[in-house]
């Protein structure tokens, strides 16, 4: 697929999965402009005015008049100034105010192609893809990985924001309903939430990748282990020229030494970051993850990347 120098580009799929990191490292192209998770209920207003409730909003042709306008508005990189001056609160805000604006204003008069990272929009994607003509690139991550991932940011999910939403239970998430209505009342540890959330994302994610096989699926663990030759992949299936500067800075982001302490977040050595789990996760706790994923797991991957010394 090659892609027009005009469309938009979205990155969404499991979170945790190394999002920013693929949005940033797109972003080097000089065509596009990076836009940092607008489905995100914390988003700054002036980045875009659309207000989303709940961790992954589902919008679609049913409910799209509460959001189109706010979002056609930031992918053609318009900055509601009035709005984010409502909000300011500090000097700091001051500051990312003027940033934005600017930047904003910078990207719309170079005609620069938005790319949004959001994997927050992932139940989202197909109304995104069809009425913005967006290049959508999917990421997916082994379930062990995610919930270590959960584990260690020690990050909980509010089953209750899927259950409020009836348009996301009805279109997708009929499988779960018994399931994420149990979650939504009681407590659950970080794995059994893992283990919810990474099936009903990765079911979504299996649907997607049926239904659309123009979109660009990429696992996490692939991006780590081989990221130039999976970037150069992306990188020509959305049209953009992968230039030699932009493989050495991704080498740099791909291969950096973790010893010494650079502050750049992005600069990882992604290849040893892929086992990790086996050190976050008890035996007992990647077995339990094993047995209660297999079904949507095995769709993506095989028995031995379940194993410690899997390449």
């Amino acid at each position: 697929m090659t892609a027009s120098n005009n469309r938009p580009v979205l990155v969404t799929g499991s979170h945790r999965s190394g999002s920013t990191w693929v949005g940033r490292m797109l972003a080097l192209s000089p065509s596009l402009a990076y836009i940092h998770e607008p489905f995100n209920p914390y988003h700054r207003p002036g980045i875009c005015k659309a207000r989303f409730p709940y961790w992954f909003t589902h919008v679609c042709d049913e409910n799209e008049a509460a959001y189109l306008t706010g979002l056609q508005d930031c992918l053609r990189f318009r900055y509601h100034f009035a709005e984010e001056l409502k909000s300011i609160r500090s000097v700091k805000d001051s500051l990312r105010l003027s940033r934005d604006f600017y930047r904003f204003s910078k990207y719309r008069l170079l005609g620069k192609r938005p790319l949004v990272k959001d994997p927050i929009a992932i139940f989202s994607a197909e109304w995104l893809a069809q009425r913005f003509h967006m290049d959508v690139i999917v990421l997916i991550r082994h379930p062990a990985d995610f919930a270590g991932s959960l584990e260690k940011a020690q990050w909980t999910h509010p089953f209750d924001h899927f259950v409020r939403q009836p348009l996301l239970m009805r279109h997708h998430l009929g499988r779960y309903r018994s399931d994420i209505e149990t979650f939504s009342t009681t407590d659950h540890d970080i794995v059994g939430q893992a283990i919810l959330l990474w099936n009903v994302i990765h079911h979504m994610i299996l649907q997607y990748r049926d239904m659309h096989p123009e979109w660009i699926f990429a696992k996490h663990e692939e991006l780590s282990q081989h990221p130039i030759e999976q970037f150069r992949r992306i990188y020509d299936s959305i049209g953009l020229h992968f230039s030699p500067r932009i493989q050495r800075i991704i080498t740099q982001h791909s291969f950096a030494d973790p010893t010494t302490g650079d502050s750049d977040p992005l600069r990882r050595d992604s290849r040893s970051n892929v086992r990790q789990w086996h050190t976050r996760l008890t035996p007992a706790e990647i077995d339990r993850i094993r047995e209660h994923t297999h079904q949507i797991a095995e769709e993506f991957y095989t028995d031995a990347d379940w194993l410690d010394q899997a390449p």
